[in-house]
């Protein structure tokens, strides 16, 4: 019989007393204060800015401008009404380094001088029109009535010639450029609000949204908690657009006579005076041209900077510099020398990894030391919390790692190829064909603008180098294997016109329609019913017996494995920690952190033996830049001891099959112990006790202390 409760690790206190909970690494204490807040959203947009060239380039650009017009009074060589009648139309010169214009004043303090006026203005343009843009927008995404009148008014503006305005608006009030720019700004506004709307109206209808409202939160608090961070990249990206257009506008104003009073300079009048020049003195176009025209492109690169979405929102072509840095870090492995276990070649058809390592590039791994084999006609689990590595090993298979993730080490052997070291070239010419993938979501794998038939034949086409017809007798038959009886029609119809389950069965013919000898398969389960669970676990039982083919699973679910898995490996915080048959690892655990998984599963127990509560497993995963250098499940283990602060290599177990990465994993074997639950803290119990007959009240349900 197994005893009901855990060992007290080596250096535990006395024993009778209560131990304390170690926190995961990098997580608060209970009770200690809470980090200071810092705004997510400036971090990220920070980031974002200074990893790009052109973004730096930008912001470089504008900073010295600014600095430059600021302290002009302190460093210029002339005042802007200096006159030298020696260098009338002259180019540059060492008195005059951009020359001089018509009457002799010097072109360098005359753009130096006027840019911090230009730049303030154009910036009143972007308040006025982001600004009064974004709350229409918000308002009207919030309320349907104030949508149609906010929507009317603003096709109004949009119909009104605002040019014609903005001069009448001169004539009024004179040459007032902050005013005129602010007019400007509330035309714009309407460009914007129509931009921002359906945005706005998309992240209205969001479940987290709706949840805010369930908690009370106001109609302010969702708009500035929960709608307007998700309206930043937008915004961004308009602001860029409206001062680079506000500067144009005013320069162009500034051209007809309308800028600042003279002798004021401004951009737009330097250009003005050069344009009369420009046959007898054509370099007087250029230093104001340049200075504007690259004030504008710094304006626009910055906006490209900080409106670049992240990594879960790039785009599916790597840029070329993510290119480059593949080619680098394939370069990096393909020269390390194989490891000793790596020499002999696996079988064809046999899968085998060995010391895998996957990073950030320039930062913390992700993945370390990863090792496990799949033989031909088996399906591997791959099983763990999330956080633990499971899709990053499962994507390296494939070379489908996302932006600025690259393998780092070890080997990926697949029919002599280290794929690991693979260039994209040659991982085109695998996947598909040799290696396929079933993501968790088959929405991934089908376009909604294309039938199901269009994308089937397509990529039978593509990877089987068939004729149409024969493609499209090939894709009924694939269809017929997954189970789908109806398959012509199916072929008709769109992704979105079918149900989950049937999406994912067209989803696994598209993964077989290059017929592959290795099937990744990343939760495939995870978004569907039990019913529909189980028919597609039959089936890929079935299409394993049937093809031969090899599976990698990666399932939260130890059902799952125990149904369909012939080997396990269990991952935590980025390494394999045991590793196995299937029947020996759930039926004879011997890492404490499958010990955990199993005993908090309900289906791991026999209804005479389901215990009162389930285990629990305290904290959470630590992040890669704070796992310890020890064993990496010490801080939530219930068995750790001092001999677990030194690193755990992955040994044989005691029992000669599989693999495990723990110290005390003999100890635990003979002792027969097992996860116990923990309690629920007292002030966690509810008493929900109705009130007595006579009176009616609803339920109280209070906070009681266990006492």
């Amino acid at each position: 019989m197994i005893p009901n409760v855990a060992p007290a690790p080596a250096d535990s206190p006395v024993e009778g007393t209560a131990t304390a909970v170690r926190p995961a690494p990098g997580l608060p204490t209970p009770g200690s204060p809470k980090p200071g807040p810092k705004s997510a959203v400036t971090k990220l947009s920070g980031h974002r800015l200074f990893s790009s060239p052109g973004g730096v380039a930008g912001l470089l650009w504008l900073a010295a401008l600014v600095v430059a017009s600021v302290t002009a009074p302190w460093w210029l060589p002339f005042k802007t009404e200096d006159q030298d009648f020696t260098a009338v139309l002259s180019g540059p010169s060492a008195a005059h380094w951009l020359g001089a214009d018509e009457l002799g004043r010097d072109i360098l303090s005359r753009i130096f001088a006027s840019a911090a006026g230009t730049l303030g203005t154009s910036f009143i343009t972007v308040l006025v029109g982001i600004g009064l843009g974004t709350i229409l927008a918000m308002s009207a995404a919030a309320s349907h009535r104030a949508e149609g009148i906010i929507s009317r008014t603003t096709e109004i503006m949009m119909s009104l010639p605002s040019t014609v305005i903005i001069l009448a608006v001169i004539g009024a009030v004179g040459t007032n450029i902050p005013f005129i720019m602010a007019v400007l700004g509330f035309f714009m506004s309407a460009g914007v609000y129509r931009v921002i709307l359906g945005q706005a109206k998309s992240l209205q209808s969001q479940l987290y949204v709706d949840a805010a409202k369930v908690d009370g939160v106001s109609a302010l608090g969702i708009s500035l908690r929960h709608v307007l961070p998700g309206l930043t990249n937008t915004i961004v990206v308009q602001s860029a657009l409206i001062f680079a257009v506000g500067m144009l506008i005013q320069a162009g104003l500034a051209f007809i006579g309308f800028g600042p009073p003279l002798p004021a300079p401004s951009w737009g009048g330097m250009i003005q005076s050069a344009s009369q020049h420009v046959y007898d003195a054509p370099w007087l176009m250029v230093p104001t041209g340049a200075v504007l025209a690259l004030t504008v492109l710094a304006a626009n690169a910055i906006g490209n900077a900080l409106g670049k979405a992240p990594n879960a929102t790039a785009s599916h072509l790597p840029s070329a510099a993510a290119r480059r840095q593949r080619a680098r870090a394939v370069a990096a492995v393909g020269a390390a020398p194989l490891a000793a276990a790596a020499v002999n070649a696996p079988a064809a058809g046999q899968l085998s990894v060995r010391g895998l390592s996957v990073g950030v590039d320039g930062g913390p791994r992700l993945v370390t030391d990863v090792s496990f084999d799949v033989e031909q006609g088996t399906v591997l689990g791959l099983v763990g919390e999330s956080g633990c590595g499971k899709t990053m090993t499962a994507l390296s298979l494939l070379g489908l790692l996302p932006s600025g993730v690259v393998a780092t080490g070890g080997q990926i052997l697949w029919n002599g190829k280290n794929l690991a070291a693979a260039s994209d070239s040659e991982m085109e010419a695998i996947r598909g064909r040799d290696i396929a993938l079933i993501s968790q979501e088959p929405m991934r794998a089908l376009d909604p603008m294309f039938t199901v038939g269009y994308q089937l034949v397509s990529a039978i086409r593509r990877l089987r180098k068939l004729g149409k017809a024969e493609a499209r007798k090939e894709a009924l038959s694939l269809l017929e294997k997954v189970g789908i009886v109806d398959a012509e029609r199916i072929l008709k119809t769109y992704p979105h016109q079918i149900s989950g389950g049937m999406a994912q069965r067209v989803a696994i013919a598209l993964a077989l329609s290059g017929r592959p000898r290795l099937l990744v398969a990343d939760e495939p389960t995870t978004a569907l019913d039990v019913t529909v669970q189980a028919e597609i676990l039959s089936l890929l039982r079935s299409l394993v017996k049937d093809t031969g083919m090899s599976v990698v699973m990666v399932t939260h679910d130890l059902g799952v494995v125990a149904d369909i898995c012939d080997q396990v490996a269990v991952m935590y915080a980025g390494q394999v920690v045991e590793n196995g048959k299937t029947t020996t690892i759930l039926d004879n655990p011997r890492h404490p952190y499958t010990l955990a998984l199993l005993a908090a599963d309900p289906h791991a127990n026999t209804a005479a033996d389901m215990p009162e509560r389930l285990a629990t497993i305290s904290g959470q995963v630590p992040q890669p830049k704070d796992w310890p250098s020890g064993c990496r499940f010490m801080a939530r283990c219930q068995f750790a001891g001092s001999a677990c602060a030194t690193p755990v290599p992955l040994l044989p177990s005691g029992s000669g099959e599989g693999l495990v990465r723990c110290v005390k994993a003999d100890e635990l074997a003979v002792e027969g112990l097992e996860w116990v639950a923990t309690e629920v803290p007292s002030h966690r119990l509810l008493d929900i006790t109705p009130k007595p007959m006579h009176r009616v009240e609803p339920l109280n349900i209070v906070e009681k202390d266990m006492a």
